[in-house]
């Protein structure tokens, strides 16, 4: 089948690369892809947000199956659009989509159907005062969130009443986050540990993918910004078997039975990231697609065709026998540019990528282009490295990645030096 995957970043790069081992295809088209990606198929100059362009290539291609990367195309409508004229496409409608595009819908649905998240009061920028008149009685610490997209940023831990009411400013008055944070919802702070996982699912039956945890923070110790992802490793071993039927039982299952029934069915990835808290795991916030950078770490350790479970469900009829978690680990660890996530340059030449050749080491392109014979930065997040190996040795692989990291260079090039170390520590 043919098969155009849209995106450019280093989860794209990662699910090309995954998609290109299938049996099932015959050609690979990404839309715009990465230098990374130019090596797992045929990358193709569209915008994203030019739909009839998209469609018009995909009619001309006769593409079998669309697999939309990033949550804007998806919030958007692209999957409508390219379904209504008959073109298979993995990922959820507009509708469906809300349940990241809009935080204070996906948790009424999450309290309405008795799915375990934090308590949570919503505001808009009209309720300023409101808002102010709440973060004085309420216990710290809290979490205020933009309620709509903010690239995995929109999120401030407020430590105290002081930095509850700064952060509100930030939201309402400084537009830091532009119309995604003209509403809000100000949360419980849940303790315990965090963990994510992948359902791939037709809207009725679902697959969970290894799981895995993922590192927000910029600084080392979970210190500094909120980014978009510094590193992730799996499979999280705080996820036991025991643990993940009660994700699955609690929160995967009613929550797809929810949207269902509200008109939305979910197809596509649903990501579910939660707290593993003294009571039970309970939902932080859920996405409408893969994570980045936790694709990167969980598609090392699946076997099978990756392909043709996608395929099965967007085709409404999902197969679970067509991949299999194949027992071992993974860490990736994410190279960014200085000054992420706030403002960095770009534009420098990256150097020492042909000098790593272990093939249980790979290389996700995220914000990279080329010019010439070179590879330049072109992001804030710039590549993504990651080890495998198919036992569970977390050391071993921590070791493996650090090392052939070492052997990249450019100007500005940073890294978090202790990605895994809450596997590690146990």
């Amino acid at each position: 089948m043919n098969v155009a995957v849209l995106g450019s970043g280093g989860r794209e790069h990662a699910l090309a690369l995954k998609i290109s081992e299938s049996l099932s295809l015959t050609n690979l088209y990404i839309l715009p892809g990465n230098p990374g990606t130019s090596h797992c198929g045929t990358n193709v100059k569209i915008d994203l947000k030019d739909f009839y362009a998209i469609k018009n290539f995909c009619k001309e291609k006769d593409i079998s199956l669309v697999l939309i990367g990033p949550e804007a195309p998806l919030v958007a409508g692209l999957c409508d659009y390219l379904k209504e004229i008959g073109i298979n496409v993995f990922g959820p409608s507009s509708k469906a989509a809300r349940i990241e595009s809009e935080k204070s819908f996906a948790k009424k649905l999450m309290i309405d159907n008795n799915i375990p998240t934090a308590a949570f009061h919503e505001f808009t920028s009209k309720q300023h005062e409101e808002a102010k008149n709440y973060l004085m009685q309420i216990k710290y610490p809290c979490v205020i969130k933009a309620d709509g997209l903010a690239a995995g940023k929109g999120v401030l831990i407020c430590e105290d009443k002081d930095a509850a009411l700064t952060g509100l400013d930030v939201m309402f008055l400084d537009n830091k986050f532009g119309k995604a944070g003209k509403k809000i919802i100000v949360e419980e702070f849940l303790e315990g540990e965090e963990a994510s996982i992948f359902a791939i699912t037709d809207g009725k039956n679902f697959i969970c993918l290894p799981s895995s945890q993922d590192h927000k923070r910029i600084g080392e110790n979970d210190t500094g910004l909120n980014t978009g992802g510094m590193g992730a490793y799996s499979p999280a071993p705080i996820v036991t078997d025991k643990i993940l039927e009660e994700i699955k039982s609690k929160i995967i299952k009613p929550v797809l039975t929810a949207l269902r029934k509200s008109g939305n069915n979910f197809i596509g990835c649903l990501y579910a990231g939660l707290m593993l808290t003294e009571v039970g795991p309970k939902v932080i916030e859920f996405n409408c697609r893969f994570g980045d950078p936790e694709t990167q770490a969980v598609l090392p350790l699946i076997n099978g065709d990756f392909l043709k479970l996608l395929y099965s469900a967007a085709e409404g009829n999902l197969d679970k026998d067509t991949i299999a978690y194949n027992k071992g680990c993974s860490i990736c660890v994410v190279i960014s540019s200085k000054g992420y996530p706030e403002n960095y340059e770009k534009g420098y030449e990256i150097k020492g990528l042909d000098k790593l050749t272990d093939p249980s080491v790979i290389v996700y392109h995220a914000g990279t282009k080329k010019s010439g014979d070179k590879i330049l930065t072109n992001g804030g997040r710039v590549l993504g490295v990651t080890a495998f190996s198919n036992d569970i040795d977390f050391k071993f692989v921590k070791n493996k990645v650090y090392q052939n990291l070492e052997k990249i260079n450019f100007d500005g090039m940073y890294y978090r030096r202790d990605i895994a170390h809450r596997v590690l520590k146990k």
